[in-house]
Formats: C-alpha cells, sequence, structure tokens
C-alpha cells in the first residue's frame, strides 16, 4: 500500500518535477509540525494512534494544519483502506462507491477510513447517509472542516465522532518548515544553492499566517522566481517581488471571520482603541468588505455607548456614509476614526439590556389591552365609548410632566431602563430620579 503523505516533512529523492508539497509530506506522526497538544506522549490523537483501535472523528481548524494529513496517517498506521472524498464535489454517488468498495475491503478482512473534506458542504441527508455504516463498523469515519462542527455538522454524526481542534501552525514551526523546503530544493540535481535570510524566513511565515500548504507553495514560486533570475540570495525584497499579493486569509464566511470582529467588538467595548484599531486594520487586510465593518461599528455604538455617548451613534453612520461616497482606501479613514471614538467614549448598554427585557415582557404580557384614557379618539362614537377620557396632556402640566400618570395596562407596571452613570446617561439618570420624586408626590408607585 502507497505510503500516506502530507505538507510538512518528506523525501528530496522524489522526482524535481514533482510539486514541493508532495516532496514535504510526513510518513509517521513524529514528522508532523505542530499539534503538540494533539499528538505529544500521552496526548488524545497520539494515544489513539498507540491504542491500534481508531474511532470515528471530525478534525476542525484553518485551512493547511494538516487534517488530510493525519487521516492518511492514520489509514497507514491502522493498516487499512483509505478512500477520500470531498463534499464540495462528491454527492450521493461517491457515498454509495465508498460503501461498495469498505464492504468489499471487509470482506477482505481489512478496515476501511473514510475520509471526507470539507464534511461541512454535505446537506442534513448526505451526512445521515453515513450513519448507518458509522454503526455498524463498515467504516472509521473522518471528516475534516473549517466551520464549527456544533453548527455545520448535524447532531446525530456528530454523537457518533470525537471532535479534535487542529490549531495554525505557529511561527517557529513555519520557519522549520522553509529550511526542510530548502534543503528538498537545493538537492535537486544541478540546481545551484539558493540561500533563504533569516528575515525573509520570518517575513514568509508571517504572511503564511498558520497555513503550511500556503507556506511551501509560496516557498516554491519564489525559489523558482530566484533561480530563472539567476539569484541566489532570497531576500525580503525579493520576497516582496516575487509575491505580488501578501494578503492574509481571511475566511469571509466561516469562523476566522465570526472571531475577528468578535474581536473587534469586545476591543471597542473594553475601551482599548489601539487593540480595536489593530482588529480594524487585521479584518480589511484580510479582505473583509468595508461595508460590513460600518454596519457593526454602528451596531457597537448602539448595543455598548447608547445613550451615554449618543454622538458615537452620529460618528459611525457619518462614516458610513463618508465611506459610501469615498470608497476604499480614503473613506477607510472615516471608518477608523469611529472606531476610535467609540472605543475611547462612555460605556452604557442600559438601552440594550432595557430592550431586551421589554421584549419578554411585552410577549409574556401580550394581550393587555390599551387602557382606555391613552386611547385615540378620533370619532365621535370613540369618545361616547370613553376613549382617551381623562388623559392629562403633559405639556400642559408643571415641568410639561404628568407626575403619577400610568401608562402602562391596567395591572402591569415594571422598570426596564437602569441608566448609568456615565457620560450623559447620568445626566438622564439625574432627570428621571427627579420625576419619579414627582410622580411619589402624587401617590404613585
Amino acid at each position: 500500500m502507497q505510503k500516506p503523505h502530507d505538507l510538512f516533512a518528506g523525501s528530496a529523492a522524489t522526482a524535481a518535477h514533482t510539486p514541493l508539497a508532495e516532496r514535504l509530506r510526513p510518513r509517521t506522526l513524529d514528522e508532523v509540525v505542530g499539534q503538540v497538544h494533539l499528538l505529544g506522549p500521552g496526548k488524545p490523537l497520539r494515544v489513539a494512534f498507540d491504542s491500534g483501535r481508531p474511532h470515528s472523528m471530525i478534525f476542525w481548524g484553518p485551512p493547511g494544519v494538516g487534517k488530510t494529513t493525519l487521516a492518511r496517517l492514520m489509514a497507514d498506521g491502522f493498516d487499512a483502506q483509505f478512500l477520500a472524498m470531498s463534499a464540495v464535489l462528491g454527492g450521493v454517488k461517491d457515498i454509495r462507491d465508498a460503501v461498495a468498495a469498505a464492504q468489499v475491503a471487509q470482506g477482505q478482512g481489512r478496515r476501511t477510513i473514510l475520509f471526507v473534506d470539507e464534511v461541512h458542504r454535505f446537506n442534513k441527508a448526505q451526512q445521515d447517509a453515513f450513519l448507518p455504516y458509522v454503526e455498524s463498523g463498515l467504516f472509521t469515519f473522518i471528516g475534516a472542516t473549517t466551520e464549527n462542527p456544533s453548527f455545520e455538522v448535524n447532531s446525530a454524526l456528530l454523537s457518533r465522532a470525537r471532535v479534535y481542534v487542529l490549531e495554525p501552525i505557529g511561527q517557529d514551526d513555519l520557519v522549520s518548515l522553509i529550511d526542510r523546503a530548502m534543503v528538498v530544493i537545493n538537492a535537486e540535481p544541478g540546481a545551484t544553492p539558493l540561500v533563504f535570510d533569516a528575515a525573509a524566513q520570518a517575513q514568509l511565515a508571517g504572511w503564511a499566517d498558520g497555513d503550511a500548504r500556503r507556506l511551501i507553495n509560496a516557498v516554491e514560486v519564489v525559489a523558482e522566481s530566484a533561480r530563472n533570475a539567476q539569484r541566489t540570495l532570497i531576500d525580503t525584497e525579493w520576497l516582496e517581488l516575487s509575491l505580488s499579493q501578501s494578503l492574509r486569509r481571511f475566511d469571509k464566511g466561516g469562523d476566522a471571520f465570526y472571531d475577528q470582529i468578535s474581536a473587534l467588538h469586545k476591543a471597542v467595548r473594553g475601551s482599548d482603541p489601539d487593540a480595536s484599531l489593530y482588529w480594524f486594520a487585521r479584518m480589511l487586510d484580510g479582505g473583509a468588505d468595508p461595508r460590513y465593518l460600518a454596519r457593526r461599528i454602528v451596531r457597537m455604538a448602539i448595543e455598548d455607548i447608547g445613550l451615554a455617548d449618543p454622538r458615537a451613534t452620529e460618528l459611525a453612520l457619518n462614516g458610513a456614509d463618508i465611506y459610501e461616497r469615498l470608497g476604499s482606501p480614503e473613506g477607510e479613514l472615516a471608518l477608523a476614526q469611529a472606531v476610535v471614538y467609540l472605543a475611547c467614549a462612555a460605556k452604557s448598554n442600559s438601552v440594550y439590556k432595557a430592550y431586551s427585557a421589554a421584549k419578554s415582557y411585552a410577549r409574556d404580557h401580550g394581550s393587555a389591552p390599551v387602557p382606555m384614557h391613552l386611547r385615540n379618539a378620533p370619532t365621535k362614537l370613540m369618545k361616547e365609548l370613553g376613549h382617551g377620557k381623562a388623559y392629562r396632556y403633559a405639556h400642559d402640566e408643571p415641568n410639561g410632566y404628568a407626575a403619577g400618570e400610568h401608562y402602562f395596562p391596567d395591572g402591569l407596571q415594571t422598570r426596564f431602563y437602569y441608566p448609568t452613570d456615565r457620560g450623559l446617561e447620568g445626566k438622564i439618570a439625574e432627570k428621571l430620579a427627579y420625576l419619579r420624586a414627582l410622580d411619589k408626590q402624587r401617590g404613585k408607585s
């Protein structure tokens, strides 16, 4: 059986025309770079490999961190038939074909490991199709996903598989991969040795952003361009020249996206303008739509600042409008200004909490009728029926306030809004306290 491969280590003896990633694939667990929390001594995946008893599992992690690697190595470690399919391209027919191949292997006394890449792309019915065969032990199921399996994998399949979270490859490990790659490249017949200086290695490792596959493909491009230009040194200048685009990985619909917007929101809420600017710039650098960020910035102003500083909402809306008028990159500065202002502004989520409480209260008491004195009376009949009777017009009252008046349905009375003492909301709190004192004088509890 052919040995499984992946992106992290390997032999230079393979033909030079084979893609570099193919020549850098590990043949044992010890050659895998990263994932020490799973593969170190006594760690879960190491124990699973050493036990000789494979179990169904789901690998959750960003691209280029070794999900396919581990599945292939598991098949090799258990001397099992390895079947792979992609949920992006596969369908029910591919599942049937895999089942048939697994049945043949079972008849020969051999295990099968079925690896499904991007398993979250299968719909519920397709995912359910695996269940009877997983339960019967026909094959060991291994799914790979970049999305949170709690949301994207149906509960029945999830309950039958153990989830392992794979982490981005660390900076030091990525640098070591560059060294391995250069050993393989320089071992090619007739090759002029190339030197990759330390600064360029660090820059490329940062550019790869935890993705080993991306790193190795970039090393191959840079090395080939250097040889074509008859260079022997790869420095930062040549690196930037060779890689015309250096956008960081940014999954516009996945967990990386929501994790980063969460970090931006929390940095603003935490009144840290520097961290807020970092996450804002990081998301733009990674390809986030500035219009999406503008919408989220407006939400932050309303949810976390509110009436403590109403100017925050105005500034956020102005930033969104300016971006629409100017576009990128000029309009991004207006959004950055809004981010900094929001981070520095007084904070209050009192309105956010009050609105949530009011929604729940209204849902629980939704059938309570409008009191007669608050009802509209546009016709003579309605007036005769008592609509609007005894209503007190606030503008005609002392201080413009109808002290003691009741505006809830009969039998209902509660309080949702508790202003803070921060910013403008402190003044609002003083005003409400004064009005409640007037209510108390009129005997309203």
